[in-house]
């Protein structure tokens, strides 16, 4: 009875633990979208969906993130450090005419980077995909993320406090 006990606290504090946890402190603040990067990938829609992304902005908080008037509030995150390898696997095809994208496409020169995936419910954005622009990102520097929506790949800076309250 008390290992049942011991088992069911655990549980309800681990679920207690996830549920609680907050969006890691190097990706909060307001980024703009500044360009899309050329890459070797099949999507879902072309150039005029791309350049509509371009100059949006998504806001990180410490529980929600936001990008245009679409706020998901309490996302699962998940954080994951993953090498250039791992990320080409996870995100190309198999064939030589399959979509193919790596870190040298993207410019990050390091071996290995962190990418953090918030989860929400499926969301209709675009009409070829149920993600929230932003929802998985890459840490490429301290003011630059790289993430993806129907297969085209972002690069959004971090906007300064003094962009955002001009004088």
């Amino acid at each position: 009875m008390t290992r049942r006990l011991l088992l069911l606290f655990l549980v309800i504090n681990v679920f207690v633990s996830l549920s609680a946890q907050e969006i890691p402190a190097q990706l909060r603040g307001r980024w703009v979208v500044t360009r899309d990067l050329p890459t070797s990938t099949i999507c879902c829609w072309g150039e005029k969906e791309s350049k509509a992304f371009i100059g949006t902005e998504i806001e990180y908080t410490a529980d929600n993130f936001r990008w245009k008037n679409i706020v998901t509030t309490h996302p699962s995150i998940q954080i994951e450090v993953i090498s250039a390898q791992q990320f080409h696997d996870e995100n190309s095809g198999g064939g030589a005419n399959d979509s193919q994208v790596n870190f040298q496409q993207l410019g990050i020169k390091a071996p290995r980077i962190t990418q953090i995936e918030l989860g929400h419910e499926p969301a209709d954005i675009t009409g070829g995909t149920i993600e929230i622009p932003g929802d998985k990102v890459l840490i490429k520097d301290k003011n630059t993320i790289v993430f993806s929506v129907c297969n085209v790949y972002f690069e959004a800076k971090r906007q300064s406090v003094s962009s955002r309250n001009p004088k």
